[in-house]
């Protein structure tokens, strides 16, 4: 994030979030590149301002990554972090050296991804009037294992940073080697409160 805000003279850094700070159309350009093909069906419920989805995705805690598995779908939960540059999101995960998400990984350029929060349960008298109110995000991008060690080192920056309040983070050798990390570069992606 301290990146991001570097290339944004605008933003500012406050507890991991990037609050805009000048007019919200000098960013309307950049926010284009998320629209997506399709249109939400409850128009009221979706959230379109860069600034809030990227409030509303700090604030998620874990990662659901979609891969295709031969003519199945794998979906594994993640841990992760992110930055924003040049109105560009691009998502970090880590991973064990080997498994099954490594392997597909290897076989495919794309991947899906949702994430969600602010999760509260509405109860009622009778079954239909309960509902679930909660946050999410959804979309899909190029994905690939980074192999450059000062990248990996990088994203597992960007991992600690979304998790603690710090952003120094030092690792050795013996860490660094001991992970893959994962870069997923969004191509597209929305945003939906409930």
């Amino acid at each position: 994030l301290h990146r991001a805000a570097t290339y944004y003279p605008s933003y500012k850094y406050e507890k991991n979030i990037l609050f805009n700070i000048q007019a919200e159309h000098e960013y309307s350009a950049c926010c284009n590149i998320f629209r997506r093909k399709y249109t939400m069906r409850r128009k009221d419920r979706e959230i379109v301002d860069f600034n809030k989805m990227i409030e509303i995705l700090d604030k998620c805690d874990c990662c659901h990554i979609g891969l295709i598995d031969n003519n199945d779908t794998y979906i594994v939960p993640l841990n992760f972090g992110y930055e924003v540059h040049d109105g560009m999101l691009t998502l970090y995960f880590h991973s064990a050296l080997v498994g099954k998400k490594i392997d597909l990984i290897e076989k495919q350029k794309s991947a899906s991804f949702e994430m969600d929060t602010k999760h509260e349960l509405i109860t009622g008298e009778i079954a239909c009037d309960y509902s679930y109110l909660y946050q999410s995000i959804m979309g899909k991008g190029s994905i690939q294992i980074i192999n450059n060690y000062d990248e990996k080192i990088y994203g597992l920056k960007r991992i600690m940073s979304h998790y603690s309040d710090k952003h120094d983070w030092k690792f050795d050798d013996k860490q660094v080697n001991a992970v893959s990390v994962i870069k997923l570069e969004v191509k597209e992606w929305s945003c939906k409160e409930h």
